[in-house]
């Protein structure tokens, strides 16, 4: 498993962390940003459980963006192959970003550790 060091702020009880177990449902992609940053984005769906909002629905997973920034973990994302069951852990970010003639944004995971639970099953 890669794991990168963070540390909430001193003298504060904020707690940003996610934990998902779902599977890849789009292939990780390194690309590089206008920074110069190099990221590995991809996709993970995770089964909704049943609670108060999601009764009468009949959406039965959810899907969030990954956003891999760290070297150790871009390098274990980007080995994922789509329907392999994973594990991300990670906080909560909003990103902005230029589309277009303005600015946009969206949250996303940024994944500090992450781990494969079972490769896909051969077709």
């Amino acid at each position: 498993m890669t794991q990168e060091r963070t540390s909430p702020r001193p003298g504060t009880s904020e707690d940003n962390q996610v934990t998902l177990r779902g599977r890849v449902s789009t292939a990780p992609e390194a690309r590089e940003l206008p920074s110069g940053s190099v990221i590995v984005t991809f996709r993970v769906t995770v089964a909704r459980s049943q609670t108060a909002m999601t009764a009468g629905s009949r959406q039965t997973v959810d899907w969030l963006d990954c956003t891999a920034w760290g070297a150790g973990v871009r390098r274990t994302v980007g080995s994922w192959q789509l329907g392999d069951e994973v594990e991300v852990v990670g906080a909560l970010r909003r990103r902005f970003y230029r589309a277009g003639q303005g600015t946009s944004t969206r949250l996303e995971v940024e994944v500090l550790r992450a781990r494969r639970l079972s490769r896909r099953a051969p077709s």
